[in-house]
């Protein structure tokens, strides 16, 4: 009777394996649903912020490199534009976005920039984690091809002699080319050469070839285009050696312009808690399309070369370019925001 009792009462082991069969039972399903997901992502497209208006120099890396993500992945990518107050509309943005891997953010040197020139901003460098570098773009001081001038040196010439006549469109206030032109006015004592604000490249350009302004300051992308065509004339680029498409163009240091070096550099970073799995995912897929010749061939004609350089190389240069760049707004005593 008592080993009858003993042989159908449950033992403790008994009880603990049937609990443990149980929890595995339920759990197996629940991770296989968490891998499946990582597994599907992106289930849904993933957006990618860019802090100007369409037309201007991140713009165009955007939307041929999410094209071409699109195409190697067959997964759906889009470029959201959020222009405005020098690019914090559309970092802060990004920064405040769920860290999920749907939004990421295409940032320019003004994300380095603005850490020294404005008093307060919606992000800070720390509400992001690198993905990876994309492509670099000189900078170029361009005119209308029927102005008299055909050099820095000249423009520099007719605008001292004539201050009240000329003026200069630029990006947003602290991209690179609204920091060279005040580095370029504090160096030849230009204080009346008044810079015109616009919201992107794209849109100075357009500015300069309505006349409302008779210099730009900009990337070389949206402005190629129209030097190619004759329509514009690309008085010095910005870069270290000329612009392979533009033998004739000298550069700033060329021109008379020692340690005259500005561009536009472009990478993608994501909200700082985004799932490590996810980063290296969206790391590895636009590396390996910035690789593809096709790609190359693609943002060289708008103007960039590719930088396909991984997480660390991007966080790399963007903390030294926190330095340098309060450095250059320390000299050119440019005014905080």
């Amino acid at each position: 009777m008592k080993n009858g009792q003993g042989n159908s009462a449950p033992s403790r082991r008994r009880i603990i394996k049937a609990a443990g069969a149980l929890a595995a039972g339920i759990a197996a399903p629940s991770l296989l649903r968490i891998r499946s997901a990582y597994a599907a992502y992106p289930d849904r497209p993933v957006k990618v912020v860019v802090a100007n208006t369409p037309g201007g120099p991140s713009d165009i890396t955007a939307r041929i490199v999410t094209a071409a993500l699109q195409e190697s992945t067959g997964k759906s990518f889009i470029v959201d534009n959020r222009g405005g107050a020098g690019g914090n509309i559309g970092f802060g943005y990004a920064a405040k976005s769920e860290p999920d891997g749907y939004t990421i953010l295409l940032i320019t040197n003004a994300f380095s920039v603005n850490v020294s020139l404005y008093h307060e901003r919606p992000y800070k460098v720390q509400d992001f984690v690198p993905v990876c570098e994309l492509a670099s773009s000189p900078n170029t001081f361009t005119v209308k091809s029927d102005l008299a001038a055909k050099t820095m040196k000249e423009f520099v010439a007719l605008s001292r002699a004539n201050p009240d006549k000329y003026n200069c469109a630029t990006s947003p206030i602290g991209t690179t080319p609204q920091l060279e032109l005040e580095y370029l006015k504090s160096r030849e004592n230009l204080p009346k050469l008044a810079g015109v604000i616009f919201k992107g490249g794209g849109d100075a350009i357009t500015a300069l070839l309505g006349g409302s302004v008779q210099l730009c300051s900009g990337s070389l992308a949206p402005a190629l285009p129209h030097i190619k065509a004759g329509t514009l004339r690309s008085l010095a680029v910005t870069s270290d050696t000329r612009w392979p498409e533009l033998p004739d163009v000298p550069t700033m240091e060329e021109s008379g312009y020692p340690n005259f070096v500005f561009a536009v550099d472009c990478a993608l970073v994501a909200p700082a808690k985004t799932p490590p799995d996810v980063v290296k995912w969206l790391e590895a897929e636009t590396l390996k399309v910035l690789k593809m010749p096709g790609i190359q061939d693609k943002l060289h004609k708008a103007g960039f070369l590719v930088r396909a350089q991984g997480a660390e190389a991007c966080w790399k240069r963007v903390n030294k370019e926190i330095a340098l760049f309060k450095d250059i707004i320390e000299t050119a005593h440019i005014e905080k925001m």
